[in-house]
């Protein structure tokens, strides 16, 4: 069995999605998926402690952090010689997500062996599906990776036919909330697959700022709150400010009641399978009256 040090939480998800999860000697500090992982050595650390920080002071601790060093986080070149993997799971699609290809890159020559890297950047969720694929092809996994893979698109495309002659709301939603940020990436497209229009974000595209002044203009019927990283309990200590924007209160989705916080971390932030259970999620919030029953108040809830 391949020795996996997986250097980002979704590598490690997928590790755990192909059967694989014995395989892993190293994970991330944020790796929380299974939770037995919390276990494991942590190989890495952050620059910065944003646990009491607002969204405001985070955006402005990372922005200096990527001007003046080359990551946000730290890894451990001693504690990842010491575990010998086979295997290094990275990627290069995000600086404020792990650690950069460079100190990756760094470590590996510092090294006694030379370990397979594999770098997972998917932009779609489409590719995120394909990166199971390439990490069970990697483990030796790849029959039951295709096989899980299909039952994943097959949950999607049920949603897909299901709100297929439902009228779309318009939708946004809000990757960042000091300065907002609209969605990018796989999201978009999610919010397509559950019968909504995302007003604002662009698929396949990385994440970028905007203003509240840009979320009113553009009319969403739903918004959907979900901070990078953030669980519920964490987007809601800072959803209380929005009452305080001017014009908040004429947005068609506060009037109507359709703003939610939704659980990011687990189901929209990483590129990892459960984006799958993420589009069941902005379903239920899209088209309550196709997908009956709210769901838990660990994963979503109402803001206004």
């Amino acid at each position: 069995m391949k020795r996996v040090a997986s250097l980002l939480p979704s590598a490690t998800e997928l590790v755990h999605f192909v059967g694989a999860t014995g395989s892993l000697v190293g994970v991330t500090h944020e790796c929380d998926y299974p939770p037995g992982v919390r276990s494991l050595p942590r190989l890495t650390a952050s620059a910065i402690d944003h646990s009491k920080m607002t969204s405001a002071e985070i955006d402005a601790s990372v922005s200096g952090h990527l001007t003046d060093a080359d990551s946000l986080y730290t890894l451990n070149v001693e504690l990842l010689g010491r575990l010998r993997p086979d295997l290094i799971l990275t990627q290069g699609l995000c600086e404020v997500c792990s650690v950069s290809m460079n100190v990756v890159q760094r470590a590996i020559g510092e090294l006694d062996s030379e370990p397979e890297v594999i770098s997972l950047d998917p932009y779609s969720l489409e590719e995120v599906l394909q990166t199971a694929i390439t990490v069970g092809r990697a483990l030796g996994r790849e029959d039951l990776a295709r096989g899980r893979v299909a039952e994943l698109k097959g949950r999607v495309a049920r949603v897909r036919e299901a709100a297929s002659g439902a009228k779309r709301p318009r939708v946004a939603c809000i990757e960042w909330l000091d300065p907002p940020f609209a969605a990018g990436h796989w999201v978009p497209e999610m919010v397509q697959m559950a019968g909504g229009s995302e007003v604002l974000g662009k698929p396949n595209t990385d994440s970028f700022r905007v203003s509240w002044e840009d979320v009113a203009a553009a009319e969403p019927e739903v918004i959907v709150l979900m901070p990078c990283g953030f669980n519920v309990e964490r987007t809601l200590r800072e959803a209380h400010l929005l009452r305080e924007l001017p014009g908040w209160s004429d947005i068609p989705a506060v009037r109507g009641g359709r703003v939610w916080a939704v659980e990011a971390n687990s189901y929209f932030s990483r590129p990892a399978p459960r984006l799958v259970e993420g589009i069941e999620i902005l379903a239920s919030i899209i088209h309550p009256e196709l997908f009956p029953g709210p769901p838990s108040e660990e994963v979503a809830v109402r803001v206004a």
